[in-house]
């Protein structure tokens, strides 16, 4: 339940939410793993694994607003250690990833199935796992929301305010992610061609390995 407040504070609440929604709408739009992962699976998988993965990015968004409220991500930047377990840690999984997209573009190449063709259960289920991960072993994600909620909540915030801005940033999130899961989704065709789905398998890969070794060398 929120708090009471006057009609003028629930304004407040509304405009903070509003910038706070496209603060991190403009952070997500900018390529990065997120956007790589979710484009990887929508293209080897279809749409709906796309979609998977786009709630898995969005739902690890909100993960990392809940914790920089709680201190959790102070924590791990006051931290050297923990902040380079999650950094190595986040640098493993993409390559991962990446190596992973590379040796199934390649080992598909020779297949004739449709990539757009829904995904079973299990491949919605690794993708949303694939999305999750990504974002939420992401350091930069942490550092800012540890520089950015500070500005929307106080040492004192309400935690159902917390909750808002979660929700915002979870649902921003996944709007973008899922228009570009369906924007793939309806130029799938494209991918049925074998030298077309290895190109992009292998592209998508090599550049989640580069950014595992970003985040591997960053400060």
């Amino acid at each position: 339940m929120l708090p009471d407040r006057q009609p003028g504070e629930y304004w407040v609440m509304t405009g903070s939410v509003l910038l706070f929604a496209g603060i991190v709408l403009i952070a997500v739009v900018s390529p990065g793993p997120d956007f790589v992962i979710v484009l990887r699976n929508a293209v080897a998988g279809g749409s709906r694994s796309g979609i998977a993965t786009a709630m898995g990015v969005a739902v690890g968004v909100s993960f990392w607003v809940v914790a920089a409220a709680a201190g959790a991500t102070a924590l791990v930047s006051a931290s050297p250690i923990a902040f380079d377990v999650i950094r190595f840690a986040g640098a493993a999984y993409l390559a991962y990833l990446g190596a992973r997209a590379i040796m199934q573009a390649w080992r598909e190449r020779g297949t004739v199935n449709d990539p757009g063709a829904d995904a079973p259960a299990q491949r919605h289920r690794t993708s949303f796992g694939q999305g999750l991960l990504c974002n939420v072993l992401n350091p930069k994600a942490a550092v800012f929301f540890l520089a950015l909620m500070p500005q929307f909540v106080g040492a004192d915030g309400d935690w159902a305010d917390i909750g808002v801005l979660a929700a915002s940033g979870g649902i921003v999130t996944a709007a973008w992610f899922l228009a570009v899961a369906m924007l793939v989704g309806r130029i799938r065709k494209l991918f049925q061609r074998r030298a077309v789905r290895a190109a992009v398998g292998t592209a998508t890969g090599s550049v989640l390995i580069g950014l595992g070794a970003q985040v591997a060398l960053s400060t």
